[in-house]
């Protein structure tokens, strides 16, 4: 089906894409469609065949359900998502999780109050283990962290777009990473949230071994794509006997092997394609991912990056 432009404004859209997980996202919808002030709710059906847009619709009609006949998986409708919504900052949220209260996008859009947040890192719980992940340390300060997690984040429309959304050919894992290593490139960074946790009802129809191959085939990508000279020789060598050495301690070496050759493939297909980021960008990521710093400790960095990206953008 033709998609539809969304009109209107809104402070932010909360997107959620679904396949054949009806009652789940049922409850996902009704977590967002809940929230004040009042916000835009996408959903981006992926070729469901059990009913999931009819039901939606009808239990929700002030909800934008899109349903596609095809699917083409969920990187490829959330980056649709982003060009048909109309919020400002676009929140993400999976099909099996829920927002445990009214305020949580309100609180998620008061984080971008810096101009270099490009992202937010929303805090979120993998039930039913209760630990809570990418919430803030403390509530002053905002504390940054290299990438999210896809079943919660928030990002700037517009700033998503210039970056060029998710890199569609990696299909499923690792593109949140690839993403957020283009966003600091680009001079933005990832803060850590402070609203309440999603709640995240992890599908126990979902396949480990889907998301251990694609996470070996991804981390080349992932490597072949951004990483700059000469820094990737030595990570592509890391990520390979990382990846052999996982394999080997859950049984399914060849599994992993066979992840990491596609991977390889992959990125001799996309040889072209490759534009890493530069030294600079590249250090920062790794040192946001080791360490737990404030915006103000890497504020100068940051504003030399925007300034790089700027001087670099097409006229």
């Amino acid at each position: 089906m033709a998609a539809r432009q969304i009109t209107g404004d809104a402070a932010a859209t909360v997107v959620i894409v679904t396949k054949d997980r009806r009652d789940d996202a049922l409850r996902a919808v009704e977590s967002a469609a809940a929230q004040r002030p009042a916000v835009q709710v996408l959903v981006m059906d992926d070729g469901s065949t059990d009913g999931t847009a009819d039901v939606i619709r009808e239990a929700f009609p002030q909800v934008r359900v899109e349903r596609f006949d095809e699917s083409e998986g969920y990187i490829v409708r959330r980056n649709l998502g982003a060009e048909l919504a109309s919020g400002r900052i676009l929140v993400s949220i999976d099909d099996d999780a829920e927002m445990p209260a009214d305020d949580v996008v309100a609180s998620t859009v008061a984080d971008f109050d810096e101009p270099e947040i490009g992202a937010v890192a929303m805090p979120y719980v993998d039930l039913p283990d209760e630990t809570v992940r990418q919430r803030a340390p403390a509530a002053d300060g905002a504390y940054l962290v290299h990438r999210f997690r896809g079943t919660a984040y928030a990002v700037r429309r517009d700033v998503f777009l210039a970056v060029g959304g998710f890199r569609e050919t990696l299909f499923h894992q690792a593109e949140e990473a690839d993403f957020c290593v283009r966003l600091i490139d680009a001079g933005k960074v990832v803060r850590l949230g402070r609203a309440e946790p999603i709640r995240h009802h992890a599908s126990p129809t979902r396949s480990p071994e889907r998301a251990w191959f694609y996470e070996c085939r991804n981390g080349v990508l992932f490597a072949w794509h951004n990483v700059p000279m000469p820094q990737l020789v030595l990570h592509l060598v890391k990520t390979t006997l990382h990846a052999l050495w996982l394999g080997r301690g859950v049984g399914r070496t060849a599994l992993f092997a066979r992840g990491l050759a596609a991977g390889f493939a992959a990125a001799a297909r996309e040889r072209r394609s490759r534009r890493a980021v530069d030294s600079a960008a590249w250090t920062l990521y790794r040192r946001l991912g080791r360490e737990t710093l404030r915006l103000e400790d890497v504020r100068e960095q940051v504003a030399r990056r925007e300034l790089v990206s700027r001087s670099s953008a097409p006229a």
